[in-house]
């Protein structure tokens, strides 16, 4: 094979999948290595960014071993990741701890800290609100699980992993200066800091009126640069273990919500994508500058240069099906110790299609773990509704699959109010979209044609893998639409659609009924005093 290739990693919460991705966005082989998760009370989430970086460079000698194209023919290394983040790096330039990620809440009362004030709007002082919005496009999220919130909490509860931080990076950024020796952060990766001036989408910077609002020191924050910029050579030492050459260059990169954009195809102003991963997310690039209050959408930088993205989050959707084989149908516990089928996903994708849509008004409500968007609420809990004795492990599946499509509904109606038209069709990446239940029901509920990228899991390395290119020259960003294919398109069907109407009703009505019970009993829970 001949042409220049990118060396991409897609550094996700399960672990990293790396690629080798030609300059078109052809996938020539790839690799995923397992990652630990911690999970801890209060709202802890963690990772060891010392085994991100083992498992990265283990997954790239994997891939350079099979000598699938000429070692001088890689010209790049760029790097996607989870996003929201937070790695304490040293004057060394290595982590004093383990990574606090999207997941953990636990500096939410820091959060609380910096945002409250004089005419409160929402738990936000007006006038910072005011500020932030201006300037930013959005503010930091009472979730706690924003950056900016890991940090105030390492400031508050750890201060002497404070006072020894060099740089405050996120795990991309990590990564890139084990690669490089360099510590930047891209215009898009710093913006959940809340502390950068967004309103030149060509030129972002860091604004002091914001970094005093946060109360973090500005030169624990690193340099600011382009997604598509190149940061600089592959350090020597690197270079000499993967057996690359010392010209191959590191691109900046982006974090994972930016670079499924790109490996979805969807790089179009007002063109959607669909993710369903871990987490879940529904977004679209924009020509302008906004924030909802009320949804908890804002306009923020894009890997593509020059452009905005509609920013947004669903906190728990493969997540929840995971949730369902390792704590209900398979758990590891004086019970049982039946381990999961390696054919899991496959066959409850069998169970849920033998159950007819609406699960027999069993409802599943997926905020496993609080949730971002459309909602900011860290204590929304999750759960079955409805559940009688005629219920079966079968009904139960569907009700998942369907309470995770019930949650992208609601944030497709919030999004098309942001960019105040219809989105359609829908472009579905990640591990759901390898499920052909899974992209039926949602083209079901959403009421909308949806497109299925081709090899959806593939899609945010594909994406780093198309960014790379761009930054190299090799493609223009405008070309990306028409390089990432699609395989099939599921259209709704409209005898469902009433079914689906009256369900969604009563899975907002669950919501509005259940989160205060939810923020009650989990301030018991966490030794609080409760509320209301």
């Amino acid at each position: 094979m001949s042409g220049s290739y990118i060396l991409a990693v897609d550094l996700g919460t399960s672990g990293p999948k790396s690629a080798l991705v030609s300059a078109r966005g052809e996938i020539v082989a790839d690799v995923f290595a397992q990652n630990d998760l911690y999970l801890s009370e209060g709202g802890g989430a963690e990772q060891d960014p010392e085994q991100w970086w083992q498992t990265i460079l283990d997954s790239f000698k994997a891939l350079l071993e099979k000598n699938l194209v000429p070692v001088e023919n890689i010209k790049a290394i760029c790097c996607s990741s989870q996003w929201s983040g937070t790695v304490a790096v040293g004057a060394n330039g290595r982590h004093l701890a383990n990574a606090l990620i999207w997941l953990d809440s636990r500096g939410s009362r820091e959060v609380e800290g910096i945002t409250g004030g004089f005419f409160p709007i929402q738990g936000y002082a007006a006038a910072k609100l005011l500020k932030w919005i201006r300037l930013t496009g959005g503010a930091p999220s009472h979730s706690g699980k924003d950056s900016i919130a890991h940090i105030l909490y390492i400031k508050n509860r750890h201060p002497d992993i404070y006072k020894k931080t060099w740089k405050f990076l996120e795990a991309k950024d990590y990564i890139n200066l084990r690669l490089t020796g360099r510590a930047a952060a891209s215009y898009d990766s710093i913006a959940l800091h809340w502390v950068t001036d967004n309103r030149n989408v060509d030129r972002v910077c860091y604004d002091d009126r914001l970094i005093r609002l946060s109360t973090v020191d500005r030169e624990k924050l690193p340099d600011l640069v382009r997604a598509a910029d190149v940061l600089g050579p592959l350090k020597p030492e690197v270079a000499s273990e993967l057996g690359l050459g010392p010209d191959v260059r590191v691109v900046c990169g982006t974090p994972d919500v930016q670079a499924a954009a790109l490996g979805s195809g969807a790089v179009a102003d007002f063109a959607p994508h669909l993710y369903i991963g871990t987490s879940a997310w529904l977004t679209c690039h924009v020509p302008f500058k906004k924030t909802s209050i009320s949804t908890s959408i804002a306009s923020l930088p894009s890997a593509v240069p020059g452009r905005y993205f509609a920013a947004n989050e669903q906190e728990t959707a493969g997540a929840c099906l995971t949730f369902l084989r390792d704590n209900v149908f398979f758990p590891a516990d004086g019970l049982s110790d039946l381990p999961a089928p390696s054919d899991f996903y496959q066959r409850v994708d069998a169970m849920a299609a033998d159950v007819p849509p609406g699960s027999r008004g069993l409802l599943f409500l997926p905020w496993l773990y609080g949730e971002r968007t459309p909602v900011d609420d860290r204590l929304i809990r999750g759960g079955f509704v409805n559940l009688s004795l005629s219920a079966t492990r079968a009904h139960m599946a569907r009700a998942v699959l369907e309470g995770v499509a019930y949650n992208s509904r609601w944030l497709l109606s919030a999004v098309e109010t942001f960019a105040s038209r219809r989105l359609s069709p829908i472009r579905m990446i990640g591990g759901g979209a390898a499920s052909d239940v899974w992209c039926r029901i949602h083209a079901d509920v959403l009421d909308r044609p949806v497109a299925r990228v081709k090899s959806p899991l593939l899609a945010n390395v594909r994406g780093a893998g198309l960014l790379g290119a761009a930054a190299l020259g090799y493609i223009d960003f405008d070309d990306i639409d028409e390089l990432v294919e699609t395989d099939f398109v599921y259209e709704p069907d409209p005898g469902h659609r009433q079914t689906y109407d009256h369900i969604f009703r009563e899975f907002k009505k669950a919501y509005k009924r259940t989160r205060k019970t939810c923020a009650r009993l989990n301030a018991i829970c966490s030794h609080q005093a409760p509320q209301g």
